[in-house]
C-alpha cells in the first residue's frame, strides 16, 4: 500500500472513529513523508527542477495558485521579469525569481508552479512549495475565489504551512521516567487528557510533561507541535478583478483585489506586502554628514537591535562600537539618544557608529 492510499484510508477511518487524535498523529507521520521523503520514497513527485533558487533580497514572497490565474502576468509587471504567460495550464515549470524595491528594500518575488488540488498528496508540483517564503501571495480566480481558496489552504496545510497563524502555546516536554502530566492554564474545550495521551502514544511518548497555554487548543496543535516541522508564514488573498467586483472581493479576509491588466489597486497591494512582511528601515549617518536616505539597512522586527544593525553592515562593526547614537522613534530625545548595542530600533530611525 502507497503512502498515498494510507492517508486515504486514515482520513476515512477519522470520519467515524472515536480515537481522532490518534489518527491525526499517523496522518501526520505519513504526510512528513511527502514533505521529505526519503531518498526513492514512493511519495511521488520527484526533486524539481528550478527550486533551488539563491535567496536575494532581505525577504522573500512566493505567488501560490492554481495554473492560469495571473500569476506569471502580475509578477512580470512588478518586477519587470520575464515569467512565461499563456492561458494553458502548468506555462510555469520552474520557479522564477524577480525583485521589486519597497521603500528602498529589495524584496525577492517568487512566481512558484501552479498548485492543483491533490498536490500535497504528491501529485503535480505541489510538494516543492518553498517553505522558506516570508510571506505568500495566494493568487484566486475570480469567477470562484472562496472555492479555491478553501482547497490552496488544504494543500498547503498539507505541506505543513499554516497561514495567518503562530505557533501554538503548548510545551512537550519529554523526560526519563515518571510517566505523562498534563497542565493547563486554560479551559480543554476541544481535546481532553485521553486523547493527550492517545497522541503521545502514537508517538512513542510514554514520559512526558505536557503544558498548554493555548485556548481552545486542538489535537491538530498538538501534532504540530510534536511533528516540530510546521512552518508559520503569513499570506495575502489577491483576486484578479474589474472595477465592479472589488466591493465583494473585499469581504475575504486578508484579500488585496487588484487587476494587473488594468494596473489597478497595485499601490495598496505594496503597501499590504510592506506591512505583512513587518520590517524596519534604519539609515545610517556617517560622522559630520547628513544621513543617507537613500540605502537603508533593512532588519525584521524582532530582530533590530542596534547590533543586528550593525552585523547587518559587517560583523566587524559591534566589535569596534564605543556607542551608537539614535534619532527617530525608538530615541527618548529628539536630539539624539547615546545607546548600546541591545538598543531595540524602530522602522526609520537614524543611526551613527561611534568606534
Amino acid at each position: 500500500m502507497t503512502t498515498v492510499q494510507k492517508i486515504k484510508e486514515i482520513e476515512d477511518e477519522m470520519a467515524t472513529s472515536y480515537h481522532l487524535g490518534q489518527l491525526k498523529a499517523k496522518l501526520a507521520k505519513l504526510r512528513r513523508e511527502l514533505i521529505a521523503p526519503s531518498s526513492g520514497s514512493g511519495g511521488g513527485g520527484g526533486g524539481g527542477v528550478g527550486f533551488d533558487v539563491a535567496r536575494t533580497g532581505v525577504a522573500s514572497v512566493g505567488f501560490v495558485g492554481f495554473p492560469s490565474v495571473g500569476k506569471s502576468t502580475l509578477m512580470s509587471k512588478l518586477t519587470g521579469t520575464h515569467s512565461e504567460v499563456s492561458e494553458i495550464d502548468f506555462t510555469t515549470l520552474t520557479t522564477v525569481p524577480g525583485t521589486l524595491k519597497v521603500h528602498g528594500a529589495p524584496i525577492q518575488i517568487l512566481d512558484l508552479p501552479g498548485i492543483i488540488e491533490g498536490a500535497n498528496d504528491g501529485r503535480g508540483r505541489g510538494r516543492q512549495v518553498a517553505r522558506t517564503c516570508n510571506l505568500i501571495f495566494i493568487v484566486l480566480d475570480v469567477l470562484k475565489p472562496l472555492g479555491d481558496k478553501k482547497i490552496i489552504e488544504t494543500e498547503l496545510e498539507g505541506f505543513g504551512i499554516r497561514l495567518n497563524k503562530r505557533p501554538p502555546a503548548i510545551i512537550v516536554r519529554k523526560k526519563e521516567r515518571g510517566g505523562i502530566a498534563i497542565t493547563n492554564t486554560v479551559p480543554l474545550t476541544k481535546i481532553d487528557h485521553d486523547e493527550i495521551k492517545a497522541i503521545l502514544s502514537e508517538y512513542k511518548i510514554n514520559n512526558a510533561d505536557v503544558a498548554i497555554r493555548e485556548p481552545n487548543a486542538t489535537a491538530d496543535d498538538l501534532v504540530d507541535v510534536i511533528e516540530g516541522n510546521r512552518v508559520y508564514i503569513p499570506a495575502l488573498y489577491i483576486d484578479a478583478i474589474s472595477i465592479e467586483e472589488i466591493d465583494l472581493l473585499y469581504k475575504i479576509p486578508n484579500s488585496v483585489p487588484v487587476s494587473s491588466k488594468e494596473w489597478l489597486n497595485i499601490d495598496e497591494l505594496i503597501d499590504s506586502m510592506w506591512k505583512a512582511l513587518d520590517l524596519v528601515r534604519i539609515y545610517t549617518k556617517p560622522r559630520g554628514l547628513p544621513p543617507d536616505y537613500s540605502a537603508p539597512v533593512v532588519l525584521r522586527h524582532g530582530k533590530c537591535t542596534v547590533g543586528d544593525f550593525c552585523n547587518a553592515i559587517h560583523k566587524e562593526i559591534a566589535k569596534q562600537m564605543k556607542y551608537a547614537i539614535v534619532w527617530g522613534s525608538s530615541a527618548k530625545h529628539s536630539r539624539g539618544q547615546k545607546v548600546g548595542l541591545d538598543h531595540v530600533l524602530e522602522d526609520e530611525d537614524v543611526v551613527h557608529i561611534s568606534k
